[in-house]
């Protein structure tokens, strides 16, 4: 138990423009808690289009500098952040979990990995920075170098308010660009705690502004002449627009949509180890993951043994305060979420083929008032909206198959395609989930959620667009490639 320790006082936001901590003067920002929403986190203003105009100005103005900055001393400044980040987990964990909802053990886990993410993109300092090619001619030399791309819009949402953020702007700071974020207002606090990470770094004034401003600012953000770039991390409606916006402006974009994630569980499964994978996929931070196993597929010879198995656990989940430390899930994000996937689950109970394996009614005691949903398993018999659109919460939906061709169909059915699950200890059953399943991420005896810092993130079909996360794979998008020939001018010899 930690919540009795833990300082509840109202946390002060403002936004960071061009070197500048400042009070917004635009409407109200009230961050309440979802445990309990008459709770204040934070408070401050909205920032104004005035703000916005200055933030880039100031990140166009630092560009130059920035850029011609050695990697080695940009690297250095993130390796500082990532000290502040690992100096603060326990404390600035224990508010994002208080704001945003995951339980605390996993709150001060995202902002170690934070540090982490900070710390592989310090390390590009270290690694080449370009290649060299043959030249067909004689006397020449072919370089290929990669530069920074200039000032990045970059928007993030609220399901991992340090973590995501982290993956867009370490990579863009450490290659040389300039950044003016801004984060889901559902989470302003840890966005203000990961500036003050890289400004205490020691960060130069304008190189990243942060935005605590609601959606109209962010789509001004995208649309503002003195942005290069944008990348951005959300649903896939906002995403899609964007994209368009993007595309009318002849500017480069990286988006990270949806996901329908299916777990397949074969006939040969291991299945208490599957089961926990599963449940964990599912149901940590309240299944509120882009990676999130939100669909389950298996097959028929072994289907009445896991169901039986992960209903069981999932009803014993112990769902309460996120700082609790015997709370193994907290509430989702908003009282808003909470009634739109209520409402989903509800609808669903009125359509043939459709059963509540376990779940989905309200609490009626203390946590009825917060945003707690119960962890709930959802069986499907026929095609169902819940089997294919995004629902962003604690419910799992579970069809069986016949056989492993059935179950693969059942898992690639949809629009999405992030991420994906196979259980099995078949070598072919491996081979064809990798060549058949149409996903970014495939996990193969492990839960569809994850994502390490070196190696590259994202998504397939509707679930992204544009160059990938993380990893090396980053540079592709915060950088552009400049193709030099290089050739001894030709002397008379003396």
């Amino acid at each position: 138990m930690t919540i009795g320790a833990f300082d509840r006082s109202v946390r002060s936001l403002r936004s960071l423009v061009a070197g500048e901590w400042r009070d917004g003067e635009g409407d109200e920002l009230l961050d309440v808690s979802p445990a309990s929403p008459g709770e204040t986190v934070a408070a401050g203003r909205l920032a104004r289009n005035s703000d916005l105009d200055d933030a880039v100005a100031g990140a166009r103005d630092a560009f130059p500098r920035w850029a011609t900055t050695p990697h080695h001393v940009r690297g250095r400044i993130l390796e500082r952040a990532a000290d502040v980040l690992d100096a603060r987990a326990v404390p600035w964990g224990e508010e994002l979990s208080w704001e945003e909802g995951k339980v605390r053990a996993e709150g001060i886990g995202e902002v170690r990995r934070a540090a982490e993410i900070l710390r592989f993109y310090a390390g590009e300092a270290f690694r080449p920075v370009g290649e060299v090619f043959a030249s067909p001619r004689p006397g020449e030399q072919i370089q290929v170098i990669h530069r920074p791309v200039g000032v990045t819009a970059v928007v993030t949402p609220f399901n991992f308010p340090v973590a995501i953020p982290a993956w867009k702007i370490a990579p863009a700071l450490g290659y040389g660009n300039t950044v003016v974020w801004k984060p889901s207002g559902l989470v302003p606090l840890l966005a203000v705690r990961l500036a003050e990470a890289l400004v205490e770094a020691g960060l130069p004034d304008g190189v990243l502004s942060l935005l605590l401003g609601d959606g109209a600012l962010g789509g001004q953000l995208v649309e503002h002449p003195g942005v290069d770039a944008v990348t951005f991390t959300g649903s896939t409606a906002v995403g899609r627009s964007l994209i368009a916006t993007c595309g009318r402006l002849a500017r480069p974009v990286q988006a990270e949509m949806g996901g329908k994630n299916a777990s397949v569980v074969l006939a040969d499964a291991d299945l208490e180890p599957a089961m926990e994978e599963v449940l964990a996929g599912a149901f940590r931070s309240a299944g509120q993951k882009c990676t999130a196993t939100s669909r389950l597929v298996v097959e028929e010879p072994v289907a009445d043994a896991f169901l039986a198995l992960l209903t069981e656990r999932v009803a014993q989940l112990r769902v309460g305060d996120p700082l609790d430390d015997s709370s193994e899930m907290g509430p989702v994000v908003s009282l808003r979420a909470r009634d739109e996937i209520r409402r989903a689950v509800d609808a669903g109970t009125s359509r043939p083929g459709f059963s509540i394996l376990t779940g989905g009614h309200p609490y009626d005691d203390d946590r009825r008032t917060g945003a707690f949903l119960r962890p709930t398993v959802v069986g499907l018999d026929v095609d169902d909206p819940l089997w294919c659109e995004e629902l962003f919460g604690p419910v799992l939906s579970v069809r069986r198959a016949r056989d492993i061709q059935e179950a693969f169909r059942l898992a690639d059915d949809g629009d999405f395609g992030l991420s994906a699950a196979v259980f099995t200890d078949d070598l072919r059953a491996v081979t064809a989930a990798t060549e058949q399943l149409d996903v970014g991420v495939l996990h193969i005896n492990s839960e569809t959620a994850g994502a390490d810092p070196h190696v590259p993130f994202g998504g397939a079909k509707q679930s992204a667009y544009g160059p990938k996360e993380q990893g090396r794979a980053a540079r592709e998008f915060f950088t552009r490639t400049k193709t030099v020939y290089v050739r001894a001018s030709e002397r008379r010899a003396r």
